[in-house]
């Protein structure tokens, strides 16, 4: 009994040490948090860009292996440190989905291709250590985001997860049969044995309640295949298969070792492309400025150093440096994650560890990687939503430690209700011109957080 209390304990210690039998689960469910989401990116970017099959097929597929290899690497620096590197946070470190409207940008101006590539990892590598340096210079900057400010930009990033959940809790919003009663009683089903091993099961069953319950719907998928028909039929007459289906045969044809390629596409540093990355790289930073002070505040209920700010963002901005070496986007913060942190209080650096140590297995040994990728979208949308709505809690919590005087109430209201409505319903923004469109559009993130520091900055202080 006492051996059990010391090991929960660990878990909700940074610095403790625990037993491997606890760790591996507990680490592996972050791993099928973000493991998706990890690689749509790249999916999305390279097909931007025209090298997403046929003779660009190994390309892509080098890519997507080294995501997953880069991404475990940048998570150990980031929870360890090199240095003045990464701000030792119980932080997961992924391909960055805010870069994709300003990828998307480039790859049309430069007419796609190689080149067109080339340039966004150009862009990337000099973003990187822009951001890199911006990380080192953040402490005096630190009084542009008290608790009012960060804890806005924390309840935006939840705002804006909660349709991505919603999304996979249906059975991703690109499956054809999307809502379907299969994919919502997975999910579904999912939910429930979250709930009931979270809430009736103590200690360590409780903490690794996500895992439990994602394996659980691998199982009721598999058997979900053997007594339900696994294809239909679409309106145009044409048979697909359901988004629930594990498609195993994509394991069978994975690889068991493979070793990541450095600098598989040359970089090309081109103005068109190095310019309005380097803005998108300032608002990565406030992104991942409003990740770190939600997962300490959610996780380890405490404010963020300097410091672990300061590493935080400079791991945000070598990783990504780093990543575009491997032909992979850059690497930031991963607010999914936070989410699970935040909810299962689980900040142990040991078990989180396991989990950076898996996604770089995943980068060697393909045939893992394909395990994790078959995950049914409705069974990740099972946990997504109850993780993706922790973060606007904790958002609130970070909002509510200040009193909360008229100056706080207009900072937040104005910057929810301006910021992130615009930034929430991109229509709004079709006339403005295109660069205003790729800062603030596509996400309420940046303009709420715009907002939330200009008001803060110009709002006289209460007396």
């Amino acid at each position: 009994m006492q051996n059990k209390t010391i090991s929960m304990d660990a878990a909700h210690d940074f610095y403790a040490k625990m037993p491997l039998a606890r760790a591996i689960p507990l680490g592996l469910q972050h791993v099928f948090a973000m493991f998706v989401g990890n690689l749509t990116p790249l999916l999305i970017i390279m097909g931007a860009c025209g090298i997403a099959g046929g003779e660009f097929a190994d390309l892509q597929v080098s890519v997507l292996q080294n995501a997953m290899f880069v991404a475990g690497v940048v998570t150990l620096v980031q929870l360890f440190a090199i240095g003045p590197i990464g701000g030792k946070v119980p932080i997961i470190m992924g391909t960055s989905s805010g870069f994709i409207g300003v990828f998307n940008s480039v790859a049309a101006t430069m007419g796609g291709g190689v080149i067109a590539y080339g340039a966004i990892m150009g862009a990337s590598i000099l973003g990187g250590l822009f951001e890199t340096v911006l990380g080192f210079f953040l402490k005096p900057l630190r009084r542009f985001f008290p608790a009012v400010v960060t804890g806005t930009v924390v309840l935006s990033i939840g705002l804006s997860l909660i349709s991505v959940g919603i999304n996979s809790f249906g059975g991703g919003n690109s499956a054809k049969d999307f809502g379907s009663m299969e994919n919502l009683l997975l999910e579904l089903f999912v939910l429930v044995v979250i709930l009931v091993v979270k809430h009736g099961c103590s200690g360590f069953l409780g903490s690794s309640a996500i895992f439990i319950g994602i394996i659980a719907g691998y199982i009721a998928a598999i058997i979900m295949g053997f007594v339900l028909p696994t294809t239909a039929v679409d309106a145009d007459g044409v048979e697909f298969t359901k988004a629930w289906v594990l498609n195993w045969d994509k394991v069978a044809q994975a690889g068991w070792f493979s070793v990541p390629k450095l600098i598989p596409v040359k970089p090309v540093f081109d103005l068109r492309a190095i310019l309005p990355v380097l803005v998108v790289f300032i608002v990565t930073a406030v992104e991942t400025v409003g990740d770190i002070s939600g997962v300490m505040e959610g996780g380890m209920g405490r404010e963020v150093t300097d410091r672990e700010l300061s590493g935080g963002v400079s791991c945000d901005g070598l990783g990504s440096s780093f990543a575009a070496l491997f032909g992979v986007l850059p690497n930031t913060s991963f607010s999914q994650n936070v989410g699970l942190v935040t909810m299962t209080k689980v900040v142990n650096r040991g078990a989180l560890s396991i989990g950076a140590i898996f996604l770089i297995l995943c980068g060697l040994i393909p045939k893992l990687g394909a395990i994790v990728s078959i995950m049914p979208q409705s069974v990740l949308g099972g946990a997504a939503v109850m993780m993706f709505s922790s973060i606007v809690i904790s958002g609130i919590q970070l909002i509510t430690k200040e009193e909360m005087t008229p100056r706080n109430l207009t900072i937040v209201s104005v910057a929810l209700g301006v910021g992130y409505g615009m930034g929430a319903n991109m229509s709004i923004l079709a006339q403005a011109p295109q660069a205003i469109q790729l800062i603030f559009g596509g996400s309420g993130i940046v303009p709420a957080a715009v907002v939330a520091i200009i008001l803060n900055i110009l709002l006289p202080k209460d007396k």
